[in-house]
């Protein structure tokens, strides 16, 4: 049996670090992990090919020498998979999907040989078995969270590690928050199941085996939602590993009461790891309580970004506008806080309603669905009737991304950032590829680039307050080029939507014509 094993590409956005990614000579931030995975639950002799569409061309001889081909894709890849199934069909080959796009939405894909729905645990060794027999179903899901102590190493062998910025790791399922807009839940429910220490070293060592000594991101969507493990047993376990090894700093994503436990703080930095992902949403209360996002609420925001990043750890940020309770003055106060708060990585969105999600079911509840999400809430799209003005809310989105993205507020956010980030170890010894980011920023950002005063005073003042930050200095000038690059590209479409607002009650199918279609 011939396994394609296809990844679709994913649009341009803030998080493709497409044009940061040039710097260093690298295609992709991450591997496909799911795919990888799969590959593992696969018989032994099957052969297998993955082709990752981010990277590489999927090309006629590859649908040709398939027997199987497989997709694995989320919502914000739809219309790669479109684009896939119609170029794969004239083959009569059998597709087979699976994946956070195919379980939201599967009676969208029926021509789809085979959807395997759910955690692949449990779905995927159903659809083998039944395949073996010669009996498979058009659709397998199931209810049941599954024992990832159990799940296989992933099939690393598979992957042009050469490709990638980052490699990834998973530790845990599950959150035990309920934000109303997050499906993260809806897919993997509210207790967090871990693997256990032995896992995540038998990971780490095969990783390290093949050379690999770049950033390793654990996906988990929420890293600290069992502490208690953590402390004693994982983090411990990689304190343990790190010892006479060489890079692999680790990143992940963790809710904001991570800042409350100094502990876990300090054995998570003594680990490896240097980056955490907030969802730090708003500084709105009452937007904060209509999301249902308790664990921001009631406490100094921005108190506690300062304190992950005095103690070495880096914030990037997730925020949204676009709540019921946002009024005009949300996007001068978002813009405030990411500025005040040093976060570099600040991705900012327009509330978006996923299908399965709390936030879905009451505005379908409400008349107020206008479309299917894109997936990608940094678009500049959102798919339901909000309440604040549809004029209003798209110039306040623009406004934010193109005045946090400027060279003059950036550069500033750097030196805040600099001024409190204290590392907890020196920086990692630099690579041929970190050598020629830092000569192409040079060129690039100092010379040709409009940021070249804010560059050249970012050089020295860092030099001057602190020499040993330098690295990070480049590094985060490479980001910010890559965001306003990303900002310039969206804004143009943004700017092409003439909204005219009127007094009184707006239609949703006038809305949607006006405003929402891309």
């Amino acid at each position: 049996m011939n396994v394609l094993l296809l990844y679709p590409q994913f649009p341009d956005t803030y998080w493709s670090f497409k044009h940061a990614l040039k710097f260093v000579g690298k295609k992709v931030t991450s591997p496909p992990l799911g795919l990888l995975t799969v590959a593992a639950l696969m018989p032994n002799e099957w052969n297998k090919k993955l082709i990752d569409m981010n990277a590489s061309r999927l090309s006629q001889e590859d649908i040709q020498w398939a027997d199987m081909i497989m997709i694995s894709a989320m919502i914000v890849q739809r219309d790669s998979v479109r684009s896939i199934i119609s170029r794969v069909k004239p083959y009569g080959k059998k597709i087979v999907a699976g994946g956070p796009l195919f379980t939201a939405e599967p009676e969208k894909f029926l021509e789809i040989d085979h959807l395997i729905l759910n955690e692949a645990e449990v779905t995927f060794p159903l659809f083998l078995n039944d395949m073996m027999s010669g009996s498979a179903q058009h659709i397998y899901s199931s209810q049941e969270f599954p024992d990832i102590t159990k799940t296989p190493i992933p099939t690393w062998d598979l992957l042009e590690m050469k490709n990638y910025d980052s490699m990834s790791i998973q530790y845990s399922r599950g959150c035990p928050y309920n934000c109303e807009f997050c499906d993260v839940t809806v897919l993997f429910g509210h207790r967090p199941r871990t693997k256990s220490a032995s896992q995540l070293i038998a990971e780490l060592d095969q990783l390290y085996d093949r050379g690999w000594r770049r950033n390793i991101f654990f996906v988990d969507d929420n890293f600290i939602g069992n502490k208690r493990q953590l402390k004693e047993e994982i983090l411990p376990a990689l304190i343990k590993w790190r010892q006479g090894k060489v890079g692999c700093l680790f990143l992940t994503e963790a809710s904001i009461n991570l800042a409350d436990d100094n502990e876990l703080i300090q054995m998570m930095v003594h680990a490896g790891f240097h980056s955490v992902f907030i969802g730090i949403e708003t500084p709105d209360e009452m937007s904060l309580g209509e999301c249902n996002k308790v664990q921001n609420q009631n406490r100094d925001l921005l108190g506690s970004i300062k304190k992950l990043q005095k103690s070495g750890l880096q914030v990037m940020g997730g925020f949204i506008v676009g709540f019921d309770n946002d009024d005009p003055s949300i996007f001068e106060r978002q813009i405030n806080f990411i500025q005040d708060s040093g976060i570099l990585t600040a991705m900012v969105g327009l509330l978006n309603a996923l299908p399965g999600t709390a936030l879905h079911a009451r505005l379908q509840k409400e008349g107020r669905i206008l479309e299917e999400s894109s997936g990608d809430n940094v678009d500049g799209r959102t798919n339901f009737v909000t309440r604040m003005d549809p004029g209003t809310l798209q110039k306040g989105y623009r406004s934010i991304l193109t005045r946090i993205y400027s060279p003059e507020l950036f550069y500033k956010r750097i030196k805040t950032f600099l001024t409190e980030f204290r590392p907890a170890r020196p920086p990692v010894t630099l690579e041929v590829q970190e050598m020629l980011a830092l000569f192409r920023a040079i060129w690039k950002l100092g010379f040709l680039g409009r940021e070249r005063r804010q560059f050249w005073d970012l050089v020295f003042w860092t030099l001057y307050k602190d020499y040993h930050k330098f690295p990070l200095a480049i590094t985060f000038s490479i980001y910010g080029y890559h965001f306003r690059r990303i900002t310039e590209e969206h804004l143009k479409p943004l700017a092409r939507q003439s909204v005219i607002s009127s007094p009184g009650k707006i239609e949703p199918q006038h809305q949607r014509s006006i405003v929402y279609k891309p």
